[in-house]
């Protein structure tokens, strides 16, 4: 079957960097595409894994060879954390550059490991975003089952996603013994998903899953550094005296959140209202990684006010942006509560509500009205700051 390849919006380091994202995300297509000249040592790979565990100094001689300056590609690096003493070396005396290719932190963070003080920068790359697919983005798909690369190129993306995350329970938790409680964990993965664009409730996800708090809030740092999932801080300046926030918790991709909890039919209702957001948090942190979007995202939410939040803040300098999220196709007047209600942020320069329907539309004060494509438009024209 012919696999579409999709131009990828994230851009090579000149410098050595790290490259990190969950399976199946890309990482390997793009950079064959990206550095076709490269060394590559793939650590996936049991015999040369086997080799350098038995004997690590096989790694610099196998190195030795190569002119200095060249790229060497070490993929999957979290297997062997220890041999980024010697990349750290290499790049030091001769020169040479790394692309240090992964699909988890967690590792190299338990080893404590040399993280190159600098030497390397970090990139992570993420599910497919609308400018990467272009024609072949649809909404109802995204939501319904993602745009991880390795589901969207799938015949059927509903079996691809039922297997996508037994292999991650399999080859990223059990392989590497990221947990000792693996039935725990199971049981974890479901009800985690439930919280998907809400705020973290950690006794509640430990009630249902049936562990303890902090064996949650371990489970937790698994999906973050295994780059399934990241949470958004709570706004705490002092635009009103609030209380400090719990975070909001999002998933990488809609399709992961389904398989989950075994849904594949088209969502409807609170479910399609959450992951819709998600769909646009996602696309804001792609943005913000990709192209410098933003310095600073959260979400804000006024303790005195139980029912109003604005879903994104957006810093760039001293400059704020607002983005409330809603689902349906034509905007309410009720949804522009929490837009109003931050207007008097210092430094704020514009409020937006994005929705599903096809439209744009702006509010006798100043509050622009998008429509998915419009937002979609600014995103990729770099026309979303004012």
């Amino acid at each position: 079957m012919y696999k579409k390849i999709y131009p990828r919006l994230l851009r090579p380091s000149y410098q050595s960097f790290f490259l990190f994202g969950a399976r199946g995300i890309g990482k390997s297509t793009w950079l064959r595409e990206n550095f076709k000249d490269a060394y590559y040592i793939d650590l996936l790979d049991e015999r040369i894994y086997q080799d350098y565990l038995a004997d690590p100094g096989l790694f610099p001689a196998e190195l030795r060879p190569l002119p200095d300056g060249s790229w060497v590609v070490l993929d999957e690096v979290q297997r062997l954390p220890a041999l980024l003493n010697e990349v750290h070396r290499a790049i030091e005396t001769r020169g040479l550059k790394f692309v240090l290719c992964g699909s988890s932190v967690r590792k190299l963070k338990q080893a404590g490991t040399n993280l190159l003080a600098g030497r390397a920068v970090r990139r992570i790359m993420l599910p497919l975003v609308p400018e990467e697919m272009g024609d072949d983005f649809h909404l109802e798909e995204a939501l319904t089952t993602g745009t991880i690369p390795v589901i969207v190129g799938a015949p059927d993306r509903a079996d691809s996603l039922a297997a996508y995350t037994r292999l991650y329970l399999r080859a990223e938790i059990q392989a590497e013994a990221l947990v000792r409680n693996l039935a725990g964990f199971a049981r974890f993965l479901p009800v985690a998903a439930l919280f998907h664009a809400q705020v973290l409730n950690v006794s509640s996800i430990a009630r249902d899953a049936g562990v303890s708090r902090t064996t949650v809030a371990g489970y937790l740092e698994i999906l973050e550094d295994t780059h399934l999932a990241w949470r958004l801080p709570a706004y705490e300046a002092k635009l009103r005296v609030r209380e400090r926030r719990l975070p909001k918790f999002y998933w990488i991709d809609a399709g992961l959140v389904r398989a989950l909890n075994r849904q594949f039919s088209p969502p409807v209702g609170d479910e399609r209202g959450h992951l819709f957001e998600g769909l646009v948090a996602n696309l804001l942190r792609a943005y913000g990684e990709y192209a410098g979007l933003f310095e600073e995202m959260a979400y804000w939410s006024p303790a005195e006010a139980k029912r109003t939040e604005v879903d994104f803040l957006l810093r760039r300098g001293r400059e704020w942006l607002a983005i409330e999220v809603k689902s349906g196709a034509t905007p309410d007047q009720r949804d522009l509560r929490g837009l109003r209600a931050v207007a008097g942020l210092e430094g704020m320069v514009r409020r937006i509500l994005v929705f599903a329907g096809p439209r744009r539309f702006r509010t006798g004060d100043g509050i622009d009205l998008l429509g998915l494509d419009a937002f979609l438009h600014e995103l990729r024209t770099g026309t979303l700051w004012p």
